[in-house]
């Protein structure tokens, strides 16, 4: 028998990202202003479609990830993860039932409209097209040629050396301060991975959780898009500093020619395309660009492409999906045009070299990877990707990212310096303003809702944190107190 919930609201929650204009800080009124006087006169086309449905289809998709890839409790999964595409507000209009005969979700809202999201095998959950039972493309079967984790040595597999290797280390200290990242229990913290010098040195998870727990891993995923462009750069596909070759964009004097790629990887492309993010965002402006390539089940890549330019390249930064929609679709272009398989490709060129069984990529409904979020790992998963950054791209002597690539992501970006805000790279966030209570040259990918990879090259650190939506705030103040302790007990690298 099918059961339907409808959800309560137990508690409001509020993205953060809107500011009302009378509360800005001088900052953030200086970062608009200097938006607004360089902006192009170009047209804002806000995307079709009812909100509340976008927020639905939103939802199945995030409820059927939860339950058939991770394998949470629906009813904590309805609670707890994903409220970036599905407000936990928006919820409370919402019906909804999993569907574990046909792995699927149907979410249906107040006027009797039906969205469903469904489970189509290793490339995890995608939401359909209204009316459709079925993607547009025949959704494969991904291989790896990876060994039994159980008896393959860390990193490539599960088993930790024996012996004591970090015996000048105070792990009783790092212990400890893996622990402050579960404290307190409402801060939902799922996952904690710390290696040093390339070695686990502490690990927990929550109960229900395991080393190979696939978790919704949300931005963390524009870092792995970058690390899938750094792959074909250094295999001669493309080079950073290239217009980017998209085809949309090649008619005689379209201005988005001079876009490179190394502005959209900065996230300065320029591009008109409104995000929660945005220091001017306005909710009451209509549904956000930003989340509509994971919701409006569309081809994002074409969405994302033909938004206009608001901005001349490398002028003005902005945290925007059009960057990472419009990288993976390079990547698209790029591996099938060598004739390779575009689903198979990070299986192949990365996971299966770093030891990442546990990495699921979602689609659109046309198959477009939707890496910008949509992507589900487990800890050690990211840790082994963080990793490989940490080696300099570099993995067991095998050169997988170009030379220079890991400074480039881990270098302030020109139009955020610009823009008073030195704080992201190319698809990685930096520590300039000293956000984290760890070396400001530290760098690390991120994605909504607590999950974080940071890499700390001064001390050799890789930590993984990563948890379940609801318990994000608290669960930042357990990180900072994790890390702090943790910065204590891990001594500075003598060699950097």
């Amino acid at each position: 028998m099918i059961k339907t919930y409808a959800l309560t609201l137990t508690f409001v929650f509020t993205s953060g990202f809107a500011n009302a204009q009378d509360s800005l800080d001088e900052k953030t009124r200086a970062l608009i202003a200097r938006g607004t006087s360089l902006e192009l006169k170009t047209k804002i086309s806000l995307p079709p479609g009812d909100p509340l449905e976008h927020h639905a289809a939103g939802f199945a998709k995030v409820l059927c990830s939860a339950v058939f890839v991770t394998g949470l409790d629906p009813e904590f999964a309805a609670e707890s993860v994903g409220y970036f595409t599905a407000p936990y507000e928006e919820r409370a209009k919402l019906k909804w039932h999993v569907d574990r005969e046909n792995k699927a979700v149907h979410v249906t809202l107040p006027n009797g409209v039906t969205r469903t999201a469904k489970f189509i095998g290793d490339l995890g959950c995608l939401a359909l097209p209204r009316g459709k039972t079925a993607p547009y493309f025949e959704p494969p079967t991904i291989k790896s040629n990876l060994p039994d984790a159980a008896t393959t040595p860390w990193p490539v597999g599960d088993l930790l050396p024996k012996v004591n290797l970090q015996a000048n280390l105070d792990l009783k200290s790092v212990a400890k301060a893996v622990d402050a990242a579960f404290e307190p229990e409402d801060g939902l913290t799922a996952a904690y991975v710390v290696t040093w010098k390339g070695r686990i040195i502490g690990e927990r998870y929550r109960d229900g959780i395991t080393k190979h727990t696939s978790l919704e891993s949300w931005s963390m995923g524009k870092s792995l898009t970058a690390t899938l462009m750094g792959i074909l750069i250094k295999d001669g596909v493309y080079s950073l500093n290239q217009p980017a070759p998209v085809p949309e964009w090649q008619k005689k004097n379209d201005p988005r020619q001079k876009i490179r790629i190394v502005d959209i990887l900065q996230m300065s492309s320029g591009l008109r395309f409104r995000a929660p993010a945005d220091p001017d965002f306005d909710p009451d402006d209509g549904y956000p660009d930003h989340r509509y390539v994971y919701t409006g089940t569309v081809n994002s890549f074409k969405w994302a492409v033909s938004r206009p330019q608001q901005w001349a390249p490398n002028t003005v930064g902005r945290y925007r999906n059009s960057d990472p929609v419009t990288t993976n679709y390079l990547v698209r272009l790029g591996v099938e045009k060598r004739g390779d398989d575009y689903h198979s490709f990070p299986q192949r060129a990365l996971f299966d070299k770093l030891g990442m069984r546990d990495m699921v990529l979602e689609t659109d409904p046309h198959g477009n990877f939707l890496l910008e979020g949509y992507e589900f790992g487990a800890a050690r998963d990211w840790a082994r990707l963080g990793n490989l950054y940490l080696q300099d791209g570099v993995w067991n002597g095998e050169r997988i990212l170009p030379d220079g690539f890991v400074k480039f992501v881990s270098t302030l970006a020109p139009a955020w310096v610009a823009d008073g805000r030195p704080i992201y790279g190319g698809f990685f966030w930096i520590n300039g303003t000293g956000q984290y209570p760890i070396p400001k040259d530290a760098y690390y990918m991120a994605g909504a809702g607590g999950q974080y990879t940071f890499i700390i090259p001064s001390h050799d650190l890789v930590v993984v944190r990563m948890g379940h939506y609801k318990g994000s705030s608290v669960g930042r103040e357990a990180l900072n107190r994790s890390l702090s302790l943790l910065m204590k007990a891990i001594p500075k690298s003598k060699t950097k």
